[in-house]
């Protein structure tokens, strides 16, 4: 069930006034929830409510035992096992699919064919990201950071519907004060939740959804399109549609979130204008990011041990992160390239500290250039990301450096539309113009209002739908 869809929208009109109905009655508004978060997971296949519903009990089980023991190295068996329950779910269906069919090819070398009828496992929908947040409840449990949620609260931690299939990874610790606390929204979050969601439209349908089209037909065509101008346009509307696509989900989950009582972290922070590689990692999806920095990195020794070490955990961090992102090669590319992008800068910052150069480098002046290559970086790294195989991205990276004349994709009117949104986010940054506004004058977040409707029925892309980008994950 996608946010921009009819179907969700039937759901939404039909939930949010009967939670409000229930909100006199905490209780029962949970159990409400907790069947709604259900039905919309069952929605896209019925048969996988069994599989979010046998990672809550799991979870919930070995949660239990850890905190019951007072033994130390019984506790960090079960947290083991924990782990490994998770990790294994995540593996069977998100990986098998690539071990079995890289066996497969290997085995076909020496002439022994492998049936397709077991090269195939459907991929559960959400699956990385409601793993992700049972593997914290259980990690922040062994480390006696957290006590165990009831099974109820428990069970709304994993499924709630906002976060549940696309993010942001919802710590437990962050969320059960929230559950346990819980009361009605107030006017400001009411407030707040309905800009946000009419932004994320804006985002996703006026603006992720054009720069798809222009970008599916680079990919659809890469002969067609080879050189140098067209590779950069293609990427970069690449590298804007996945911007628009996953913030505008963001948004959107934030804003219903916000209309049921909650509030979600935000997920990015205009990671566009990060001038490096590790401030990109800063804005660009937060709770992934801290996710990995507080389970993995820190936990494989962060920066505590030897230049070498941490350079060494920097990199396992994130080509372990890629491979989260998907079960292909290029996904393990790109999360080395980007490894290896921020093991130079640390090496260079080191090499280069408190002198004269490193004063120049990193002066205000030459921000503006700092940020542009950041991008430029950030951009070629897409091209893994983006690209179905290997060769393909090769095409791309070789139509980069080859000049065939000007550019043939159809993509100026987006050029514009970049160049505005880059203007608004300079104004974000510097005067936090979207908090000011839901703290304005009714007048004023009325027209506010209204614009955005007119931008999303002037600019929707009417004659194609995109999914979320990150759903497939």
């Amino acid at each position: 069930m996608l946010f921009p869809t009819v179907t969700f929208t039937i759901f939404f009109m039909i939930v949010l006034p009967v939670s409000w109905l229930l909100m006199p009655r905490p209780q029962r508004w949970k159990i409400f929830i907790l069947a709604a978060s259900y039905f919309f997971y069952g929605y896209w296949n019925w048969r996988f409510i069994g599989l979010l519903a046998i990672s809550t009990f799991g979870n919930q089980l070995f949660a239990k035992a850890m905190y019951a023991t007072d033994h130390e190295g019984r506790r960090r068996a079960l947290l083991t096992g924990a782990v490994v329950m998770n990790l294994g779910l995540l593996a069977y269906f998100k990986y098998y699919d690539f071990f079995v069919s890289n066996a497969s090819n290997l085995l076909g070398n020496v002439g022994i064919d492998v049936s397709s009828a077991i090269l195939t496992i459907a991929l559960p929908i959400g699956i990385s990201f409601f793993t992700f947040q049972a593997l914290s409840y259980v990690i922040d449990i062994g480390r006696g950071q957290l006590r165990p949620l009831r099974l109820d609260e428990l069970a709304l931690y994993m499924s709630f519907f906002p976060h549940l299939v696309a993010g942001p990874i919802v710590r437990a610790n962050d969320f059960l004060p929230q559950v346990r606390g819980w009361k009605a929204p107030d006017a400001e979050m009411l407030q707040e939740g309905t800009q946000l969601i009419v932004l994320g439209l804006i985002k996703k349908c006026a603006l992720a959804d054009q720069f798809a089209i222009v970008e599916n037909r680079y990919f659809d065509a890469l002969a067609a399109h080879p050189g140098a101008a067209d590779a950069w346009l293609g990427m970069f509307c690449f590298a804007m549609h996945i911007y628009f696509d996953f913030a505008g989900y963001t948004d959107i989950a934030r804003g219903v979130a916000n209309l049921f009582g909650f509030r979600f972290t935000i997920n990015f922070a205009r990671p566009y204008l990060a001038t490096s590689i590790r401030e990109f990692w800063h804005r660009w999806h937060v709770s992934l990011s801290t996710f990995l920095r507080d389970y993995l990195f820190i936990p494989l020794g962060g920066s505590r041990g030897s230049e070498w070490l941490t350079l060494r955990n920097l990199m396992l961090t994130m080509l372990l992160g890629g491979l989260w992102h998907g079960a292909s090669w290029n996904f393990l590319i790109w999360g080395g390239y980007h490894g290896a992008l921020l093991c130079a800068q640390r090496l260079l910052e080191r090499a280069f500290a408190g002198t004269l150069v490193a004063r120049v480098a990193g002066s205000r002046a030459l921000a503006p250039l700092r940020m542009a290559l950041t991008f430029v970086l950030v951009l070629v790294g897409w091209v893994f990301f983006r690209a179905k195989r290997l060769d393909d991205a090769l095409a791309v990276l070789r139509g980069m450096i080859t000049w065939d004349g000007p550019a043939t994709l159809p993509a100026r009117g987006l050029l514009v539309a970049a160049g505005i949104t880059f203007v608004l986010a300079l104004a974000e940054e510097r005067w936090g113009w979207f908090g000011r506004l839901i703290k304005a004058p009714g007048i004023v977040r009325a027209i506010a209002l209204a614009l955005g409707l007119l931008v999303l029925e002037l600019f929707s892309a009417d004659d194609v739908k995109f999914a979320f980008v990150y759903f497939q994950f």
